[in-house]
């Protein structure tokens, strides 16, 4: 976006002048609680109320329609009803306005008649250069001291502070303005974008990046409407400022009819996913983990590790947390000798200095404050859970004041969880004020941390970009173009070998043939243990209906194959050729992939390959175009990574060969759009990189 476009949203969320139109003096009626949110918020310009059938809206001359307002109007709240929407909005574009918020329901997500209407909205204000959030919205607020505007119907007034909120949910806004201010999460903009008609998530992005009053940006998505542009967005956003989504949608409705493996395992949500992880953006399934999340990157703390000490005056919930750090792939090391011999200075003898540090239940503020002391300058610990349950004889307060000292003078995460009432409430207080991030319980505190370094290592994605290889486009471009000659949309096996050997992709040595003689003569090539697969354009997962016979050893058990095969699918495939391999074995049977989602566009599949693909779903999708970083992280991620690694005696297989072949593919889906779907199924990755090899390919046009 250039900066002139993000200069003319400052009429949405900087404006000097607000008009209400539809402003009520019924209470609890919209167009009345945003009048009282702008006048009660202490918005610093004029707030001109707009309703040709009242006099007066909270004691302030009530204009009857824009134009007749005396003085300049920046932004205008909409809140007719929507046969009245247009009209209204027609006389703000004669005024002059060059901001819109309309509340109004009524329009595209219904669908017929409102879809038509908000066509004929956005095109007014694309004519006369005016920006509108909504419609369908619950309005927009900007916290900034030198604007203190809400414009919005919400009855929560937030806490003034970093954090940008963006939702698609006007329900959900309430929501979320609410629990941000008993959760202590400053609010700097907050837009309920609605039905996105004009105003996007990008343009936000965009904007609030260039805000100096916002520190994270927290959304709520229900779509992505533009997908590549969001990449682009986030992936130079992130890493100066944290980037939080809750996507609603993970149910999926059933995996679409697919020739492939990688069509029937990726949906829309393995896009999203890949999508948020390749631009440094962290999703979390729930508002609760948001804000769970957002309440401590909202301290500014980076964690260099996943190292966590856990100070406690209780065993139960340190048992909890220890549990919950583990679960989420944190680790609970041992602290030093010398950080150990510091605190037990102060420690009566029953208590523990072992990580987790348990200071028992008599533990004050100065036991605290040795423990923590101790611990966080321990070079071996990232971050610190400090648990405090409250007894009576204690003085919460300042346990919670010593809390708050700690979190101040360190680089280092430290989350706070107070369990207990007894005096509790002034202690929680203070942690609130001080910015300390408190939970409930530990397991809570336990998925910030973790959440916490997975932001932090999603934010320093080097993104290092895939290398530049020779390539035969050339004899590639003709093995696509004779199947797309023949209306084929399935690539042969001639085909299929010339356009992966073009791209440096090692097939297995392989023979077609389609006599029994054939056979023979290609049998004294390839030797023997040897592998038969039927080869048919319609037959697709050949071993499902017994169109793949392994362990051939001989000439009888070739010619036997042979028959059987054209028993099985001669009548059915009167032209069937049979696809002759050596056999390999000697490795790990991984999967590449690739297919189209229908709203991001191509994904490339890495995974665990071989019968069991589908069963195991042992998958990592990315978006296509692959960087170096993506591609390793693909390989990095999978469950079954120990077996890469070399398991039960077995030697390492070569993951830079892996990578290697994945952005080798990404580099052929890029000369070549036409290809939907393509699957390597399997490629046996040859233990310490030898004799590496693809067993089984297809590949899908779009020959339309």
């Amino acid at each position: 976006m250039k900066k002139t476009d993000l200069r003319s949203l400052d009429a949405l969320f900087r404006p000097q002048s607000v008009a209400v139109i539809g402003a009520s003096r019924k209470r609890f009626q919209i167009g009345h609680e945003i009048v009282r949110n702008l006048v009660f918020g202490g918005f610093t310009g004029p707030v001109y109320p707009v309703n040709p059938m009242a006099k007066v809206v909270h004691s302030m001359l009530c204009f009857p329609k824009v134009t007749a307002i005396p003085g300049p109007v920046d932004l205008a709240i909409i809140t007719v009803p929507a046969p009245l929407v247009l009209p209204a909005a027609k006389d703000c574009a004669r005024k002059g306005v060059k901001g819109l918020v309309v509340i109004t329901a009524g329009f595209g997500e219904i669908g017929g008649e409102g879809t038509v209407l908000q066509n004929e909205l956005v095109a007014l204000c694309k004519k006369h250069g005016i920006r509108m959030i909504g419609p369908n919205c619950m309005g927009i607020l900007n916290t900034a001291v030198e604007f203190a505007m809400n414009s919005s119907f919400a009855a929560a007034t937030p806490t003034r502070g970093g954090a940008a909120f963006l939702s698609q949910s006007g329900a959900l806004g309430e929501a979320i303005l609410t629990d941000a201010r008993s959760l202590g999460i400053g609010v700097s903009m907050f837009a309920s974008v609605g039905n996105r008609a004009d105003v996007s998530p990008c343009d936000l992005l965009d904007y609030w990046d260039e805000d100096p009053n916002t520190q994270q940006i927290l959304m709520y998505l229900e779509a992505f409407g533009e997908p590549e542009r969001f990449m682009d967005a986030a992936r130079r956003i992130s890493p100066r400022k944290p980037i939080l989504v809750v996507k609603s949608g993970r149910s999926a409705q059933g995996a679409r009819a697919a020739v492939s493996h990688t069509g029937s395992l990726a949906g829309s949500e393995a896009a999203v996913d890949s999508l948020l992880n390749q631009c440094g953006v962290l999703r979390v399934d729930t508002m609760k983990d948001l804000f769970a999340l957002a309440s401590a990157v909202q301290t500014g703390k980076r964690p260099k590790g996943k190292k966590v000490a856990i100070v406690t005056n209780a065993g139960g919930p340190a048992i909890l947390a220890t549990d919950a750090c583990i679960a989420n792939g944190l680790e609970i090391p041992e602290l030093s000798a010398a950080t150990r011999k510091k605190m037990e200075k102060g420690m009566p003898p029953e208590a523990s200095s072992v990580n987790p540090v348990d200071l028992i239940a008599s533990a004050d503020a100065a036991r605290f404050d040795l423990a923590l002391g101790a611990t966080l300058a321990d070079s071996n610990i990232d971050m610190v859970l400090a648990i405090f349950v409250s007894p009576i004889m204690i003085d919460a307060a300042a346990v919670a004041e010593v809390f708050a000292k700690h979190a101040a003078s360190t680089d280092k995460p430290l989350l706070a969880c107070l369990l207990g009432k007894s005096h509790s409430e002034r202690a929680s207080d203070i942690l609130r004020e001080k910015g300390v991030p408190n939970y409930r319980f530990p397991e809570e505190a336990a998925f910030s941390l973790a959440n916490m370094y997975k932001l932090q290592k999603l934010r320093t994605r080097d993104n290092k970009p895939a290398p530049h290889y020779r390539v035969r486009k050339g004899k590639a471009r003709a093995a696509l173009d004779r199947a797309i000659a023949d209306g084929r949309p399935m690539l042969n096996g001639l085909e299929l070998n010339d356009l992966f050997t073009a791209y440096g992709i090692p097939l297995v040595p392989s023979r077609i043939v389609n006599t029994r003689e054939q056979a023979l003569r290609a049998a004294r090539s390839l030797g023997f243990p040897m592998v038969a697969k039927v080869e048919a354009e319609d037959i697709v997962h050949k071993s499902d209906r017994g169109g793949v016979i392994v362990g051939i050893r001989n000439r009888e058990e070739l010619l036997d194959a042979y028959d059987r095969l054209e028993e099985i699918f001669g009548k059915e495939c009167p032209n069937m050729s049979l696809l002759l391999q050596a056999m390999r074995s000697d490795g790990v049977e991984t999967f590449f992939g690739a297919a189209t989602d229908p709203q991001f566009g191509r994904m490339v599949a890495f995974g665990l390959g071989g019968v069991h693909v589908e069963v195991f779903k042992d998958v990592v999708f990315r978006l296509h175009p692959l960087t170096e970083t993506d591609a390793r992280e693909m390989v990095e991620g999978i469950r079954a990574k120990a077996m890469l690694e070399g398991t039960r005696g077995k030697p390492p297989v070569s993951q830079d060969e892996l990578v290697d072949t994945l952005l080798r593919l990404s580099r052929m889906l890029t000369d070549f759009p036409e290809i939907a779907e393509l699957d390597i199924n399997p490629f046996l990755a040859g233990y310490q990189g030898k004799d590496s090899c693809a067993l089984d390919v297809r590949v899908q046009l779009d020959v339309k």
